[in-house]
């Protein structure tokens, strides 16, 4: 199948990589009488690090009989919740592009027009233009954002690493244009079919600055480009007129701002003819080069080459590198070259080359910046089926193959032209006539490379899972090390791990969620506080998957919870004094509530300076809400002691948690100092007596269960004292329902088994259950029940009147409005206006959620 350049491997065979890539699931439009979406020419998709993609369709109307040019946002999670706007595009989009951030798209059409989308209301389900930059008439063929000086590299490896410095590494990068300061500077780059590159930079006051260069003095067609950078700041950007006889030419550009102007400055750099040009058994065989693509917008060194004819195609990897300049012996005696003084040029060189494909449609390149190290075609053995280092080509026959991006060998292959039809009568007839095979017109991989996203002929999407191993038979510990890995990669990064959960299994969960929590502690204290939300977040999406650990799910987001609320109310608090010591009032706060063991919640109180904790009465009674929910699930947990031997209860987890229950003995402290100042701020219970004192009894219990775990190499089991008093607690309190999460809808829970999804655009599927997820539903409210707005603790009613939006992992609901106008409240929403508890991006939901 292959020929690599200068390399003796044999290729692997197609039935040993053919359990690499599966199905997950396909999204269809519905079919209506009088207007179709149908594929866009060329058709484009984008898949951003927050796991949304984006692509284009043409509406047909049959009575205008005129084509509208539609763009349609999904979240992978959620893929029938698709969000099309009409892009007011006048001719075909031709560029679909994100940012490093994931959350604002470009779109670039035929007729020279470039639009920014940004999201309206943080919702990842609303989409607005905002702001744009236009080559009139010149049709957009090439687009990128301006690099904005972050790189990550990977070191695969050490992916046994216990450091994640030596796993993940900064890479001395240079911005493509830097503001004062060396703040990198926002903004766009494209190439047009004439041989321009236009640039267009967002100031801080939001105003566009744009400007407009020839790439090369003598102007010529441009049919294919694309844009790289290089570490020190430059633009790199390759350019082919379509023919295969003629050169890929190199430039680069640099972009300035010069007395508030845009300056582009190009300069030519070594180009290249395809070896299949030079090949006379191949001289005129491919007449056309049809993909032109750097292997990564960071690597400016290699590209990828395709050229095809009718029916088939071949594709070439080349290189860049440095070379000596031979000096001829007459110069040589006259100046003797010593050393590094050599002369040096710049030279592409071919890497590897395939023999004859099929034709090629479509063609996805790997984002995960990996760093290989001692040589380019080698890596050793236990990495070299990382899905990473696999790009994806897509053929006309159907078919889908994962290879090498250095060495084009072959890694898995996936045959799908007739796996993506459902069984019966009509399919067997469309079968019988000799129509077009179905085949991938665009396609996208995911940034971890473990998911594909294609759109095909007929403009349906296909999601596929590429498997870690490469359907190699690796052992358990190396498929896991994989997945572990880029966990920790996602982690680090910030980007959204829903391709990774696509592989994890019942039976994979709790070794993941176990070796995770071990490579986190061995980091660092900052790094573990700069990450303390996101792995609680990680593990609570990964006991998702298994019946064993779901009520564990619980208790993560009542743990994210609790660190929000803790973090909003000790920042709450100000020194009585502005030129008071190092500490702030919420730091002597925990150190004294560690070093006090006293049960008397009283005598804790004594050793704080309670002026410190004086706030305005408007703000503590807007708190109660919050504070309602700390006193809530301490006697929840309290009066769960007796049962601790069952972990499908949830709380289970907090009960051996040292430093969440001295979170909850903070936090008691400080509601019992807000409560002498504003006694209808404190959390309300039901008791059977009236004399009780019900914050001292919950603060006593739950110092002693605390002084059991407080250290964590020495937790101790409760006395038979404390779990006497808990079982009496139901006697003397109403013991309160936790309104834990809502029902979960997302389509990830589903996939476990392995079965081709099979779900329509705009129609919320009617999916039986998995096992998983039905136990979940025991913790949540049942249809029809009242709502609760999970971040403000407001009940909303059964049938809420309300706009409210959700996050798109976890399912945690909470109004699209703020109904508060008290400072600190409004603080707290701040919070979470832009991603969830979870980091989840938010969904606007219909007013009939229920």
């Amino acid at each position: 199948w292959l020929s690599p350049a200068g390399s003796s491997e044999r290729p692997f065979p197609l039935g040993g990589a053919g359990g690499a890539m599966d199905s997950a699931y396909v999204c269809e439009w519905e079919k209506k009488p009088k207007s179709s979406h149908c594929p866009s020419i060329p058709l484009v998709c984008a898949w951003s690090c927050r796991n949304l993609i984006a692509f284009t369709t043409d509406l047909r109307n049959d009575e205008e009989k005129d084509l509208t040019h539609m763009v349609h946002i999904i979240d992978t999670e959620h893929p029938w919740d698709v969000y099309s706007v009409n892009s007011g595009h006048a001719e075909v989009i031709t560029c679909l592009e994100w940012d490093q951030s994931g959350s604002r798209l470009l779109s670039a059409d035929a007729d020279g027009h470039i639009k920014c989308w940004s999201m309206t209301d943080h919702l990842a389900n609303s989409w607005e233009n905002t702001v744009g930059s236009m080559v009139e008439g010149d049709p957009v063929v090439a687009l990128s954002w301006l690099h904005n000086g972050v790189k990550l590299a990977l070191h695969v490896e050490k992916s046994g690493a216990s450091n994640f410095g030596e796993k993940f590494s900064r890479v001395k990068f240079s911005p493509s244009l830097t503001l004062f300061g060396g703040k990198p500077m926002e903004g766009w780059i494209a190439v047009t079919i004439s041989g321009l590159v236009t640039v267009s930079l967002l100031k801080p006051n939001g105003q566009v600055l744009t400007s407009t260069e020839s790439l090369c003095r003598l102007r010529c067609r441009v049919a294919l480009a694309d844009v790289a950078f290089t570490g020190g700041g430059n633009i790199v950007v390759a350019t082919s007129d379509g023919s295969s006889t003629s050169p890929v030419q190199f430039y680069k550009v640099c972009v300035s701002v010069v007395n508030e102007k845009c300056k582009i400055d190009t300069e030519i750099l070594p180009s290249l003819f395809m070896r299949c040009t030079t090949d006379p058994a191949r001289k005129d065989k491919y007449p056309a080069i049809t993909h032109l693509k750097f292997l990564a917008r960071d690597m400016s060194e290699q590209v990828l080459l395709c050229a095809s004819n009718q029916n088939s195609s071949i594709v070439e990897c080349w290189s860049l590198r440095k070379e000596g300049l031979p000096v001829n012996n007459i110069f040589q005696q006259i100046s003797p070259v010593v050393g590094d003084k050599q002369p040096m040029i710049l030279k592409w060189r071919i890497l590897s080359a395939t023999n004859d494909l099929d034709r090629v449609s479509a063609v996805a390149l790997p984002k995960l910046p990996i760093s290989l190290t001692n040589t380019d075609l080698k890596v050793a053995n236990d990495t070299k089926f990382f899905p990473g280092l696999g790009l994806a080509l897509a053929f006309h026959d159907g078919s889908v193959h994962i290879v090498h991006r250095l060495s084009l060998q072959m890694m898995a292959v996936f045959y799908g032209s007739s796996s993506q039809r459902p069984v019966d009568e009509q399919t067997i007839k469309r079968q019988r006539t000799a129509g077009p095979l179905v085949h991938f017109k665009a396609m996208q991989l995911s940034w971890t490379s473990l998911a594909l996203a294609g759109i095909d002929s007929h403009g349906k999407l296909s999601m596929l899972r590429i498997s870690p191993s490469m359907g190699h038979v690796l052992d358990m510990n190396m498929s896991l090390r994989h997945l572990l890995f880029l966990l920790e990669y996602c982690m680090v990064t910030g980007y959204d791990w829903w391709d990774i959960l696509l592989h994890v299994q019942p039976n994979m969960v709790q070794n993941l969620v176990e070796k995770l929590h071990e490579e986190y502690m061995r980091q660092n204290a900052a790094l573990q506080q700069v990450l303390s939300t996101r792995i609680v977040a990680m593990k609570a999406s990964l006991c998702k998957l298994s019946s064993s650990t779901i009520a564990r799910v619980c208790d993560y987001h009542a743990k994210l919870f609790l660190i929000a609320i803790s973090c909003t109310l000790k920042s709450l608090l100000r020194p009585h004094f502005l030129n008071t010591p190092d500490k702030s009032p919420g730091d002597r706060l925990t150190e004294i509530c560690s070093k006090i063991t006293d049960i008397d919640i009283d005598k804790v109180m004594i050793n704080l300076k309670t002026e410190e904790f004086v706030l305005e009465m408007a703000t503590l009674q807007s708190l109660q809400q919050l504070i309602q929910w700390v006193g809530d699930f301490v006697l929840y947990l309290l009066a769960s002691l007796p049962n601790q031997g069952s972990p499908v209860r949830p709380g289970h987890s907090f009960l051996r948690d040292g430093a969440s229950l001295g979170m909850f003995r903070e936090l008691m402290v400080v509601i019992r100092i807000w409560g002498l100042l504003k006694p209808s701020c404190l959390p309300v219970y039901t008791a059977t007596s009236d004399t009780q004192d019900s914050m001292s009894l919950l603060f006593r219990l739950l110092t002693k269960l605390w002084l059991c775990c407080r250290e964590e190499n020495h937790i101790t089991e409760p006395d038979d004292t404390l779990i006497d008093e808990c079982c009496l607690l139901p006697s003397q309190l109403l013991i309160p329902n936790i309104d834990w999460l809502p029902i979960n809808d997302g389509i990830i829970s589903k996939l476990q088994n392995k079965q081709l999804v099979w779900l329509q655009f705009g129609k919320a599927p009617g999916l039986v259950g998995h096992t998983v997820s039905s136990q979940f539903d025991a913790f949540v409210r049942a249809p029809g029940q009242p709502k609760i707005d999970h971040l403000r603790r407001l009940h909303l009613g059964a049938y809420p009147t309300e706009e409210c939006k959700s996050c798109t992992r976890c399912g945690c609901v909470t109004m699209l409005k703020s109904p508060n106008k008290v400072t600190a409240v409004k603080q707290w929403e701040q919070r979470w206006i832009k991603n969830c508890l979870c980091g989840g991006l938010w969904r606007r939901m219909p007013l009939s959620y229920s």
